[in-house]
């Protein structure tokens, strides 16, 4: 290999850039070019650090053993980046180890040979150092910032250097997302949410972003080449690739616009490497000249998530109907079931515990209704909008034609607001969905609560269903069990009452021509959707389905409840009905046994009356 080829790249490798021609020269002289095989090792956890390679072509992973003996790949290093700079510094054994993953051609340089160079040139030592300390504390404070998994620390150390309005920051150079998305995450490292974490929003700026290049090309305002690159980017995040490079926190200021840049860059490096060329090589495809042509955070960004959460709440739905499913199966397990009917806390009058299951399989078949036609208003858009509405710096056709091409990318019947400065600084819509959102959790909170008082007891509560016991309940009371899974479906709902203020609060919040508070109006939807998912997820298979009645107790409760007295009224009359109502509550007899001993009615008849199939639905009565 020429020498010439290989000061060239060693001038690119981030440890070394500080470097002259000629201590780069003196490197060289100790190096050793290594072709490794495929699945070959580098070094191996526990052994002596010896030397740093440096990654002329190829692939290398770096892993770490579990206690069970699995690997857990931490990283993976490609052309520029070095690895087992540690070896410099100090004689502890790795703590990982290293293997090729594709054939690679590796430089390596024996640790005692950089040493012997530092002691004869000491200003060496000291650029490779000080460069290496600032990896060391950049990676660290990424570590820091946002601690995601034992990889967090693991960065290659190889950086691009990107440049914005307020100067230039070097990027590690294994992230799609640049410069703008760096100052973000130092920026709002708030509620620890990322836009990762929500799928649904992250293909949809995908899918917003390919049906701008889409209108773009039409309109001849992008080329073909770099039109196709963006969409196979575009493409790629849509199918769940590169979303661990959505890292901007869900909560943020500025209306949006570090949600916009994100994907802006993340696609614009995807789409680079897809037209042969290094990620930040702007000149070729931009995060804003290109993927963000025509497009504003604030037409952008609202409609990336109009369309998410038209997906989401399609999700939501579904949970919601197998929740809808349960209850219904339950209602006709228990038909038969007789018992108390209460009011005010009261006994009121006899009914059966699949009356009680079918009312709750009712109220949320309503809510599915509601669901869907408070989602429709999210089909209105106002991609075209830019800015405040007006369209600058967008074709005239342009509105028409994006919506046209993010319609056929989605899948959705999308429409053109009719007003687009009105559209672009309304938010009320997700008021309207919000609402809807918190009904569901107002109806599920109050299910939940009858849950635990149907199942309260075991002996002194009213004890008519048993729910599945799914943890000891106390730390003090041996035997006790609590009612744990409904009790976090109220905890969810109120969570979701409390989001549905800060989204009214946030949509009061606008000014002018835009709301700036739609990121949290976003993460509040969107938390209250998934707690909501998956708290109807928890509650239908560890509560709903193992629900089973205590049958005899419910009976024997209706027998001798005072409200039985009710059922009799019509043909007792109230006053008698009275009377006897009274004696009970007095003396503490029964209705039934009091009825016949007062010679009010025989048994044959009580018998036919007190039947469950006679009090639990309306009946015809002779005068």
């Amino acid at each position: 290999m020429e020498r010439s080829l290989i000061i060239n790249f060693l001038e690119k490798v981030e440890i070394l850039k500080d470097l002259n021609r000629e201590e780069l020269m003196l490197l060289y002289s100790k190096m050793n070019v290594r072709n490794v095989q495929s699945t070959e090792t580098l070094f191996s956890e526990n052994t002596p650090r010896k030397a740093m390679y440096f990654i002329y072509n190829g692939s290398v992973i770096l892993f770490k053993k579990t206690p069970y003996g699995e690997e857990k790949i931490l990283s993976m290093f490609t052309r520029y980046d070095f690895l087992g700079e540690g070896s410099l510094v100090e004689d502890s054994p790795h703590s990982t180890s290293s293997r090729a993953l594709l054939d690679s051609v590796i430089l390596e340089l024996k640790a005692d040979d950089v040493k012997e160079i530092f002691n004869a040139h000491g200003e060496m030592a000291v650029k490779v150092y000080s460069r290496m300390s600032r990896i060391v504390t950049r990676r660290l404070g990424q570590t820091n910032t946002r601690i995601v998994n034992s990889s967090a620390q693991y960065e290659s150390g190889r950086t691009r250097e990107e440049h914005d309005l307020l100067g230039y920051r070097n990027v590690p150079h294994e992230y799609y997302y640049g410069i703008q998305t760096l100052r973000a995450l130092e920026n709002f490292n708030i509620s620890g949410v990322i836009l990762g974490a929500y799928p649904d929003i992250v293909v949809s700026l995908a899918q917003v972003k390919k049906g701008a290049a889409i209108a773009n090309n039409n309109l001849g305002l992008m080329d073909d080449e770099i039109t196709e690159a963006i969409k196979k980017a575009c493409d790629e995040i849509i199918n769940n690739k590169f979303h661990g490079h959505f890292v901007v926190d869900m909560i943020q200021g500025g209306a949006g616009t570090s949600t916009n840049m994100n994907a802006n860059e993340v696609i614009a490096n995807r789409a680079l490497e897809h037209l042969g060329h290094e990620k930040g090589e702007y000149q070729y495809c931009h995060p804003n000249n290109h993927v963000n042509l025509s497009q504003s955070t604030n037409d952008a960004y609202p409609t990336a998530v109009k369309i998410a959460l038209i997906r989401a709440n399609k999700k939501l739905i579904t949970v919601l109907k197998e929740l809808i499913a349960s209850f219904r199966k339950k209602s006709i397990e228990f038909k038969d079931v007789i018992k108390m009917g209460r009011t005010q806390l009261q006994d009121a009058v006899p009914m059966t515990l699949g009356q009680s299951f079918e009312a709750y399989a009712d109220t949320f078949e309503y809510e599915i209704e509601r669901l869907t036609q408070n989602a429709k208003l999210f089909h209105e858009i106002n991609m075209g909008a830019t800015a405040i509405g007006t369209g600058i710096n967008a074709d005239p056709d342009y509105a028409d034609e994006v919506t046209k091409a993010l319609s056929d990318v989605t899948g959705e019947e999308l429409t053109l607001a009719k007003n687009l400065v009105e559209a672009t600084q309304d938010t009320a819509v997700f008021i309207m969905y919000s609402s809807v959102v918190k009904r569901l959790a107002v109806k599920l909170s109050k299910v939940c609560n009858d849950i635990r008082l149907l199942s309260s007891g075991p002996r002194c509560g009213l004890n008519e269903i048993n729910i599945p016991k799914m943890q000891p309940g106390s730390s003090i009371m041996p035997g006790k069990v609590n009612p744990v899974i409904p009790e976090v479906v109220n905890q969810i709902a109120f969570k979701v009452i409390g989001n549905d203020l800060t989204v009214t609060l946030a949509v009061e919040a606008g000014q002018l021509e835009l709301n700036v508070m739609e990121p949290v109006i976003v993460q509040s939807l969107f938390e209250s959707i998934e707690m909501l998912k998956n708290g109807m997820n928890t509650l239908i298979h560890r509560c709903i389905n193992g629900i089973t009645a205590n049958r005899e107790h419910c009976k024997d409760m209706v027998l001798n409840s005072i409200g039985l007295v009710t059922a009799l009224n019509p043909y007792l009359g109230y006053e008698n009905s009275t009377i006897v109502a009274k004696e009970a509550l007095e003396t503490g007899r029964g209705i039934y046994e009091l009825v016949i001993e007062k010679g009010m009615m025989d048994k044959e008849t009580l018998d036919d009356i007190l039947k469950p199939e006679n009090m639990v639905k309306p009946r015809k009565f002779k005068k």
